[in-house]
């Protein structure tokens, strides 16, 4: 059984995880032999096809946890879930993202003690932790006890789509644009994005929901700062076709985040060969490699000067296809391979 409860929001890196790791298992299942089952929000019935098992999350599972007698594993797909099986007899393979918490300045020093601590108890049940990049795993080994626990680290795949035609979008641009996409909030570090359009036309367009509706306000006055406060967009959440026109189009993807965990957005703007330019922070060195491009700080005068640098390398040396190679080397078949020889490990 794996756990989709946070399918419970669309638009996010773990719905997109639950949604494309369950489709890559459901490819694979050995169905003569094994059954992959679902627990997941009842409004994404039949997401994983009529012939899947679902068990739908009500509210009361975090007291009274749905019955698993007949499950021999059990997925925990995220680190924070509230639904964990910790008084059932079965196998459990724990997924961790990040320990972002701990960087984050608006969580007090009780708040991440008390998650550490909650971490820890899922840990020590579980049978097998996955980490989904080696710098969360780092983490995890530096701030967690993972003593004679088994662990592995598997990589996340390109979300991308290539069965699925893109169609332009209401809404397109009549000068080059610059494109991010993530949820707004501080550890996504936006706010150091629009002074790259000083001294030139270009646009800024910022896709995501947004976390907290006054950081907005942050990117914004930033904006104004500079004097360019026209030519920054904010889409809110957008569709997948919308997504992929939009890194299909831009002339540079952008991701300064000083909190990541893997990274989802990178790998699918290097699917279509574009320069990503992206912070020095957690794991992006380590998904983007020698094809991407690096902030070396977030300083707006270097920041321009990378910027720079990295479009006239890219112009000069025509790099697309080594980095749709990168990109396309993260894949979601290899990920739930990996994520089966595990699961038959263990029952």
């Amino acid at each position: 059984m794996v756990d989709c409860e946070r399918m419970r929001y669309p638009n996010t890196g773990l719905y997109h995880f639950c949604l494309q790791l369950g489709k890559a298992l459901q490819a694979q299942t050995d169905h003569e032999n094994e059954e992959v089952g679902f627990y997941l929000p009842k409004a994404e019935k039949g997401v994983f096809g009529d012939e899947a098992e679902e068990v739908y999350r009500h509210f009361i599972h975090k007291h009274v946890f749905p019955r698993v007698s007949h499950v021999n594993l059990w997925h925990c797909t995220y680190q924070g879930t509230n639904y964990y099986p910790f008084n059932k007899q079965i196998p459990v393979v724990l997924t961790i993202h990040d320990l972002n918490f701990l960087y984050d300045l608006n969580q007090s020093e009780k708040k991440k003690k008390k998650y550490l601590g909650l971490l820890q108890r899922k840990i020590d049940h579980a049978s097998h932790v996955v980490a989904i990049s080696n710098y969360v795993m780092e983490d995890l080994r530096r701030n967690l006890s993972l003593a004679g626990k088994a662990c592995s680290v598997i990589y996340n795949g390109c979300n991308v789509d290539d069965d699925i035609p893109i169609t332009v979008p209401e809404r397109t641009y009549d000068k080059p644009f610059l494109f991010t996409i993530g949820t707004i909030t501080e550890k996504k570090n936006f706010q150091v994005l629009p002074s790259l359009l000083v001294d030139n036309d270009l646009f800024l367009v910022i896709a995501g929901i947004e976390d907290r509706a006054n950081f907005r306000q942050v990117i914004e006055a930033e904006a104004r700062r500079w004097g360019v406060q026209d030519r920054v967009i904010f889409t809110g959440a957008i569709s997948e076709n919308d997504k992929k026109w939009h890194l299909d189009n831009c002339l540079a993807f952008l991701f300064p985040s000083i909190a990541e965990g893997f990274g989802l957005p990178v790998i699918e703007a290097m699917y279509y060969g574009k320069p990503v330019i992206l912070s020095k922070c957690t794991s992006l060195p380590e998904i983007g490699g020698d094809c991407a491009y690096y902030f070396e700080d977030f300083e707006s005068d270097n920041m321009r000067k990378v910027l720079a640098a990295s479009l006239e390398d890219y112009d000069k040396n025509q790099p697309a296809e080594k980095i749709r190679a990168r990109g396309r080397s993260f894949s979601w078949k290899d990920a739930a391979e990996k994520y089966f020889a595990l699961y038959r490990s263990l029952y």
